[in-house]
């Protein structure tokens, strides 16, 4: 099979592509290599595998009918985009033409040049907004979200805040669109917390690689200052390693018929959720360090809890999470003792 992955240098997307390649399968890349660690992706994927790349960015409507028309497609992840919420309300313009633009380019030359070709979408938890209408409790390390003991599925109302919810949003429900209009086999993934190798983690996306290398930095003595978090670190997420991720979307491709068209919230599910004080104590009794930090104000319109109900992906296409989230924080910590003590 052939397969294209836009973002296939980023942390989900360079996971995906060296599953493809230990597959066997035919494999094109398009980025733009201006996330970090990119270029580091890029040149691992080469020692990996014959990886086709194309450098090219989804905002250029050439770059990415030549990607697909080239690569003619069976099966395309489109994980191509502006990922990080502060990153969104500092440059509006920017997410909007990375995501949206970028994402109805990517529909389009699809439904041109790769009609028949299977396309995932990752999408994000923030489409349901900050979730104004649950009721929540507080325990001494974190909130609960009354009466969503199984976590939220995907019943919940679309509520698109922030910049970053309104652009992810919009392509979630054109990839939804193009299936009902255009009969093209697309399934959207709304994703909540990743994490895992190959994640260059930054202070504004991926909080559990950020946090594990400020504990590596305590632990070696380097740091010389607090850290800071949003919030009153009672947040909770659920927390997926990437390697049960990259399952999930070889069992959608597999099940690409019944998958079409639906949106899936895709997560590690209440057995893996976790608070901001909560990873600190597991990484205070790993590490032997004190995670001393400052807190700020809560970032605009994020959500107190979200924990992801997969019941509706494992009756689809016969998935479920299998890494529990103190093995996948044990890994994410030794691959950032890879990278020379903190990740980055």
């Amino acid at each position: 099979m052939r397969y294209l992955i836009t973002g296939g240098t980023g942390f989900i997307g360079s996971n995906l592509a060296r599953a493809v390649l230990a597959a066997g399968e035919d494999l094109a890349v398009l980025d733009n290599l201006r996330r970090p660690g990119s270029e580091q992706n890029l040149a691992w994927l080469r020692r990996e595998g014959d990886v086709r790349f194309v450098h090219g960015d989804v905002r250029n409507p050439d770059d990415v009918i030549h990607a697909v028309r080239d690569a003619r497609p069976d099966v395309v992840f489109h994980l191509a985009g502006q990922v990080a919420m502060t990153t969104s309300l500092e440059n509006p313009r920017l997410d909007f033409e990375t995501n949206v633009v970028g994402g109805f380019h990517l529909l389009e030359a699809v439904r041109a040049h790769a009609p028949e070709a299977v396309v995932t979408y990752s999408s994000s938890n923030k489409v349901y907004g900050a979730l104004a209408g649950v009721t929540y409790e507080a325990t001494p390390t974190r909130w609960v979200a009354r009466g969503w003991a199984q976590g939220f599925d995907e019943s919940l109302p679309l509520d698109f805040r922030t910049p970053y919810g309104c652009s992810k949003g919009a392509v979630d429900q054109y990839m939804l669109d193009w299936a009902r209009m255009y009969g093209l086999r697309t399934v959207v993934f709304r994703h909540s917390s990743v994490y895992g190798g190959r994640q260059y983690a930054t202070w504004d996306q991926g909080w559990v690689g950020w946090f594990v290398g400020r504990a590596l930095e305590i632990a070696s003595g380097r740091a010389t200052e607090p850290f800071t978090i949003s919030g009153d670190g009672r947040q909770v997420r659920d927390l997926l390693h990437v390697d049960d991720l990259v399952s999930c979307y070889v069992a959608a491709v597999a099940h690409a018929d019944a998958a079409r068209g639906r949106a899936f919230n895709i997560g590690g599910g209440p057995a893996n959720a976790l608070s901001l004080l909560e990873l600190f104590a597991f990484l205070e009794r790993e590490l032997d360090v004190r995670m001393h930090f400052r807190r700020l104000p809560e970032r605009p319109e994020d959500q107190r809890v979200f924990v992801s109900d997969t019941h509706a992906a494992r009756a689809c296409f016969g998935w479920s999470p299998a890494i529990g989230w103190e093995e996948g924080v044990r890994r994410t910590i030794a691959w950032c003792r890879e990278l020379g003590g903190d990740g980055r």
